[in-house]
């Protein structure tokens, strides 16, 4: 019996209905971003400029598919920067008539300023006094949600989630646009719709980056919603249970064949008659199973004959086992001899350091690329197969602060890893060297400080296994000609250890100073000995003092508990640049710090937590508690087979192998909080 059209009726209208509401709100800014300490003089240089520029983005947009951008002006500091950019499902002339709203709502929005952007639904336009084009920017984010609850909540997610993936995928790597919207069913009645968008002058790895980042902030704004939308300043996520873009449209801007991202198989194709089908499946049918027959036969005297296995085959990724996100591991192969020749048969002066994983190495690639190869030692066990997939799986874990995977190479008795190469190595050779320290403002650690946190929280939360690093320092953090931070050596973390988010091994690795107690002692590793390792990192990245110890020094951690301890904790900041000095946010930093080092691990924050004390000042942060401590002079025998350095516990026992430790008082703590 053939459905009843009512339902589809219904459906429609409700669509038609939340269509034209839309188009209704459309001229209205969703977000603006206008940054108060950016003013310009009126009636200078700089507004003529703009004027300009703002004047000619709307037309030049909607004559080049949407997307302009363009310069005013001689010379710095008067130049101008725009960008404009629609949707890509918008006409030239819907496309025209939003970016003229969006130049006529800047003077009365963001009067006088020279950096600011007006997010709408259908377009975005953006200017400033510095030269922003092709960079990625998820500094600032503009949630929104739909009001209205998601039906069957516990489906709803995971499928979102999948649609979502597949989007930013795609916008990021086959859309010349860098677009692309998809739909998927949830039930037989109820569909969801996704869209992810890029500001188009992106680099197709960076638009990857923003997307997925903004893919994984939609469950802290929009968990069980039926819509909702995440937006940075350089790309957008969107989805609805209602289509909110123009699906004929969409179809032409992405190259037609269907809707890009779409997880829809379609239904039947119309046939002349069932007579001529059933004819047709009796003829083709033998004629199919006898082909795969031969076929199979080949293939089983191809592989008798060649018994060496063929190294580029398709690899599932880690997590799946359906193929639905299959690489090719050929594209992540180097050969031994490439890599040879870009390291100068890994000469000593290419050398950039070495770890305990390995050293590492400078190299150039034949087409001018630059490279950091990681020769790694016998340590792992790993099969050549086992650690392709692993390399593979790595690779896709994409953020903006986590250092490129780029591929490896398993040849005679090497392996080796691929990584891209960052100019300013690594952060220990700049905050440790009282040559270069200056070269750190405030501005530069503060942002150093919220990346490590951001790189680590889609280590433990938001990428696609929960991977705990094991070796947080300031040597594993790299940082790009921008000063942004970047972990390194998080792959090795999964590489050399099991994929648990809570273990326990014989074989500690990691560096004494900055490994929590109960990873030194016992080998019990999780996300919470990596916050601990985080804490550390931060006392080091605010002081610029390096957590070292001995029989003369007190290490830092406990020397900033003392102050803290005292009321004195200013003190620690006498030595710091006074270059950008913000005094409660560095205190802010330092109270984060001594609650993620902690020597209880339950009573640390998550990452998530932390991430949000230091980028909310409205959140009163709890007293810390009383840190392990070190003690130099004694060294424990770990029964495991690891030599540790005891670390005391602020408790009135004596610690694990008989090792006494004296205990401190827990102090009150009165922290002011910034306004």
């Amino acid at each position: 019996m053939a459905p009843s059209p009512r339902p589809r009726a219904m459906r429609g209208l409700l669509s038609l209905l939340l269509l034209l509401v839309a188009a209704a709100n459309a001229d209205d800014a969703l977000f603006n971003d206008c940054p108060s300490n950016t003013n310009y003089t009126r009636g200078g240089v700089f507004e003529a400029n703009l004027d300009a520029l703002l004047s000619s983005l709307p037309v030049s947009a909607a004559a080049q598919s949407g997307f302009a951008k363009n310069t005013t002006g001689a010379a710095a500091p008067d130049q101008a920067y725009g960008l404009a950019q629609c949707r890509a499902d918008l006409n030239a002339s819907d496309c025209r008539a939003c970016l003229d709203t969006s130049v006529r709502d800047m003077a009365s929005k963001c009067p006088g300023q020279k950096n600011a952007m007006l997010f709408y639904d259908a377009c975005v336009l953006r200017h400033a006094n510095v030269s922003f084009f092709g960079a990625d920017d998820t500094s600032r984010e503009y949630p929104l949600a739909n009001p209205g609850n998601a039906t069957e909540p516990e489906r709803f997610t995971p499928i979102l989630g999948k649609l979502m993936g597949n989007l930013a995928r795609r916008a990021a790597f086959e859309s010349p646009r860098m677009f692309a919207v998809g739909m998927t069913s949830l039930t037989p009645f109820v569909n969801i719709y996704g869209m992810a968008e890029c500001i188009r002058d992106l680099r197709a790895d960076d638009c990857n980056s923003c997307l997925v980042d903004a893919v994984s902030r939609i469950p802290s704004c929009c968990d069980g919603k039926q819509g909702g939308r995440v937006v940075f300043r350089t790309c957008s996520v969107r989805f609805e249970v209602y289509p909110f873009y123009n699906v004929q449209a969409t179809e032409a801007a992405t190259g037609g064949g269907g809707v890009n991202g779409s997880d829809n198989s379609g239904g039947p194709a119309s046939t002349g008659s069932n007579g001529t089908v059933k004819i047709a499946l009796a003829v083709l049918i033998p004629v199919v199973v006898v082909l795969l027959a031969l076929l199979a036969f080949a293939f089983y005297l191809l592989s008798k004959r060649n018994r060496k296995p063929h190294w580029h085959v398709q690899i599932a990724s880690a997590e799946n086992g359906n193929g639905d996100e299959m690489m090719s591991s050929e594209s992540l192969l180097y050969d031994l001899s490439t890599l040879r020749a870009a390291t100068d048969n890994f000469s000593g002066d290419n050398k950039l350091g070495e770890g305990g994983f390995g050293p590492v190495y400078k190299g150039i690639l034949l087409d001018g690329r630059e490279i950091a190869v990681k020769r790694l030692s016998t340590t792992s066990q790993q099969g050549p197969l086992q650690m392709k997939n692993e390399v593979v799986f790595l690779a896709k874990l994409q953020h903006k602060n986590l250092v490129r995977l780029l591929g490896c190479c398993i040849e005679e008795d090497e392996k080796l890893l691929v990584y891209e190469f960052l100019s300013n190595k690594s952060l220990d050779k700049i905050l440790f060297d009282h040559g270069r320290q200056q070269e750190l403002s405030w501005a530069n650690k503060h942002k150093i400080i919220q990346g490590i946190g951001r790189g680590l929280l889609y280590l433990h939360e938001d990428s696609r296994l929960t991977i705990i690093h094991r070796d947080l320092k300031a040597s594993n953090i790299l940082l790009d000609p921008e000063m942004n931070p970047k972990i390194s050596d998080f792959g090795l973390a999964k590489l050399f250890t099991m994929d648990a988010s809570v273990g326990n091994t014989s074989r500690i690795a990691g560096t004494y100073g900055y490994m929590a107690p109960e990873y030194a002692l016992h080998g019990i590793f999780s996300a919470k000995s990596d916050v601990f390792s985080y804490g550390v990192l931060v006392l080091e990245v605010v002081t610029g003092r390096q957590n070292v110890y001995g029989q003369d020094s007190e290490d830092l951690v406990s020397s900033i508990w003392r102050h803290w301890s005292r009321g004195d904790v200013s003190r620690l900041l006498e030595s710091c640049s006074a270059d950008g000095l913000r005094p409660q946010e560095m205190l802010r930093c330092i109270h984060v710090g001594l609650l993620c080092v902690q020597e209880d691990a339950h009573l640390r924050p998550g990452m998530a937590a932390v991430v949000v004390m230091l980028n909310s000042r409205s959140i009163t942060l709890p007293a810390p508690t009383a840190p392990a401590f070190i003690v130099p002079s004694r060294v424990v025998d770990n029964p495991e087979g690891a030599n540790a350095f005891a670390l005391g516990m602020s408790m009135r026992h004596e610690a694990p192998n008989g090792v006494y430790v004296p205990s401190i008082n827990d102090a009150s703590v009165s922290y002011l909080e910034p306004r």
